[in-house]
């Protein structure tokens, strides 16, 4: 199968490509540090799977990533793997089109495992975060609303929801996503609206409980 790895620090790339490519059925044909990297090398090389790491700051975060890879490329499988063993990281990456998550702490034995499974076409999650993803269905099936507004957030608004609570201004995060200083506005508002925030202060603390600021 094969592979591209997605992270923004070239040791850990260079890391698992050895592991990867110490597998007979497996072969690792491109590395990228952002999102929108790992998008170009996606539609360049067409790879059965990607690893692709939720935090990759300063460029596209690979929650983002990984909507937009997935609507146009859907038959390459994606793996996340990441730091956050968080309930709400594991849904939306899900809910986004990943196939696997798996933990950067977790043994080599494991990372080949879900990258075999998703391969065949299946879920792998750690059985832990599983666990929390049976619990948090049942809890949202009982009670047919949202249990966080956060689940409401698009994916523009997830990527830009961080940059304003590190300080960036309209014009600056406009330049950095490519959209217009009206969008950006146009987000916020709905962002303020959709999490009945009223200040900076306020989105900030947000952002800081949801461990956002880590994008």
């Amino acid at each position: 199968m094969k592979i591209v790895i997605a992270d923004d620090h070239a040791i850990v790339r260079s890391g698992f490509s050895m592991i990867l490519n110490f597998q007979e059925d497996m072969e690792v044909i491109g590395g990228a540090a952002d999102g929108l990297e790992a998008y170009s090398l996606v539609a360049k090389l067409r790879p059965d799977v990607l690893i692709m790491d939720l935090s990759m700051p300063p460029g596209e975060s690979g929650l983002i990533a990984t909507g937009k890879i997935k609507e146009e490329f859907p038959d390459t499988k994606i793996l996340i793997l990441t730091m956050h063993d968080d309930e709400e990281y594991l849904f939306h990456v899900l809910k986004n089109g990943a196939s696997g998550y798996v933990l950067k702490n977790a043994p080599d034995e494991e990372l080949l495992l879900a990258i075999r499974t998703i391969y065949r076409g299946e879920t792998y999650i750690h059985p832990k975060m599983a666990t929390s993803l049976v619990r948090e269905f049942f809890k949202k099936d009982k009670t047919a609303e949202p249990a966080d507004m956060f689940d409401l957030l698009s994916n523009r608004e997830l990527e830009i929801l961080p940059l304003i609570a590190k300080g960036y201004g309209n014009k600056e995060i406009a330049e950095m996503i490519f959209v217009s200083v009206k969008t950006v506005e146009a987000h916020k508002a709905k962002i303020m609206e959709k999490l009945n925030l009223k200040s900076r202060p306020e989105l900030v603390e947000y952002a800081l409980k949801k461990k956002m600021l880590e994008f």
